[in-house]
């Protein structure tokens, strides 16, 4: 039955037919749910069953996300010895002498907004884009393909290394399937091609390896997916009490002393693994370029915000105009600040502890954010699973009412269903809080 709820979902469902979309998409968590719950011990029925249903998107066109067009635009001028960061698409089309096949289909689909700004996707997933390219370079189904092989093997690796690292820190092994039979993960990055998988497996391969012990190995991956999306840079600060446990005032002066080497050195690999990706493409053009599109995330672009929707109809109250390039401003200090408050004044040595903050500094970051698209949800979704906190797996649920805006023609949302998206999302998240205050502390190996 999943199977063919999937198949309809990849192959039948046009994105303005919400009522269709979200009665796929509820039956769809009900049977993950029920799988889960009936052969928790069985991981290889688990396993096998995420597999299948996500070959079932294999030779599907996304229908709810036009990203993957710009994707194979970038990877194609790529193959052509281009420098995707340097130029813009509505540039090459309106002189009419684009370098790569299929270019004018490339520009619609993906469309103007899109194709009128610089690429903002970091060199890993240039180098995803590439590797469609090579293999697909005039067909789009064959380029949506590769992507979806690309996908499916980051998820296998996410679901090995995190089932690992569950074991190793005496977690329910079967938690990873929260994420990886979520019907969420399947539709948003297997169906609509969004690289969230690469960068949520160099995340947790990276957890995993430094779980392990092997600090320098976890920093080159964590780079790894930061050149992936941007991202995982909020995480940096909070790994500080890995290597320096601020607790114990007897103790504190001798983890200094031992400690703070290998935090300078595991920054320091974090810092030049990343420079190393960026560095085929570095110019000043490229810098400038690449910072005017990322601005544009906090200054300019709106969609599916809680608290920043609150904050705008406030402003249109005082100042009567839209505040954005005031708050997009200020917000991103409010986030580093509670960033610095996880870092210094809560418990983040074992991996667990650290996964907690990971979950609570990124969740305050979307929480604060101007633009919240469905796919960003996927790096809480595969924390929380090494967490006692699962209001991501409801976050993930309530994050198709966000398609509601595309019931409309000209794409206007619908701000009853964005509220109750945020409503059910802090009413667990509150309750979950609550109740993890009550329970007694458990010991939990690092």
């Amino acid at each position: 039955m999943g199977i063919l709820f999937y198949w309809s979902f990849a192959y039948q469902l046009i994105r303005t037919d919400f009522v269709k979309m979200i009665s796929l998409w509820t039956a769809l968590f009900f049977i993950a749910y029920k799988i889960i719950q009936q052969n928790p011990n069985n991981w290889k029925i688990l396993a096998i069953t995420a597999l299948l249903f996500r070959i079932v998107f294999m030779f599907a066109i996304p229908n709810l996300s036009q990203d993957f067009y710009r994707f194979i635009w970038d990877g194609r001028m790529l193959l052509e010895g281009f420098n995707p960061y340097l130029s813009l698409p509505e540039v090459w089309v309106a002189q009419g002498n684009p370098p790569i096949a299929q270019a004018q289909e490339l520009y619609s689909g993906m469309g103007e907004l899109n194709g009128s700004h610089y690429t903002n996707y970091p060199p890993i997933s240039q180098f995803c884009y590439f590797i469609a390219a090579l293999f697909a370079s005039k067909s789009i189904l064959g380029s949506a393909m590769v992507f979806r092989i690309l996908i499916i093997l980051a998820d296998i690796g996410t679901f090995y290394f995190g089932r690992k690292l569950l074991k190793m820190c005496n977690l329910p092994q079967h938690h990873i399937f929260w994420y990886i039979l979520n019907p969420f993960i399947i539709i948003e990055l297997t169906g609509n091609l969004h690289f969230e998988a690469v960068m949520v497996f160099f995340v947790i391969w990276s957890l995993y390896l430094l779980q392990k012990g092997y600090w320098y190995w976890a920093a080159v991956v964590l780079a790894l997916s930061v050149s992936t999306k941007l991202i995982p840079l909020l995480f940096l600060p909070l790994f500080f009490q890995r290597f320096v446990p601020l607790e114990g005032k007897a103790t504190i002066k001798r983890n200094l002393l031992s400690g703070t080497p290998k935090l300078i050195g595991f920054y320091a690999i974090v810092i030049a693994s990343v420079a190393i990706t960026f560095a085929p493409f570095l110019s000043s053009e490229f810098i400038k370029n690449f910072s005017k599109t990322i601005s544009l995330w906090f200054q300019n672009f709106e969609f599916n915000a809680s608290i920043f929707f609150i904050i705008r109809w406030i402003g249109f109250q005082i100042v009567g105009w839209n505040v954005i390039e005031t708050a997009g401003k200020i917000l991103p200090l409010v986030t580093i600040t509670i960033l610095i408050g996880l870092t210094f004044f809560r418990k983040n040595k074992t991996t667990p502890q650290l996964a907690t903050a990971m979950l609570l500094g990124i969740c305050c970051y979307y929480f604060l954010s101007t633009t919240v698209h469905p796919w960003y949800i996927a790096v809480p979704l595969s924390l929380c699973v090494f967490t006692k906190y699962k209001f991501p797996v409801a976050w993930s649920f309530v994050i198709i009412f966000s398609y509601t805006a595309y019931i409309h023609p000209d794409f206007k949302e619908n701000l009853w269903m964005v509220s109750l998206e945020y409503i059910t999302v802090f009413t667990v998240f509150i309750l979950e809080i609550v109740r993890n205050r009550r329970q007694k502390p458990q010991l939990i190996t690092s």
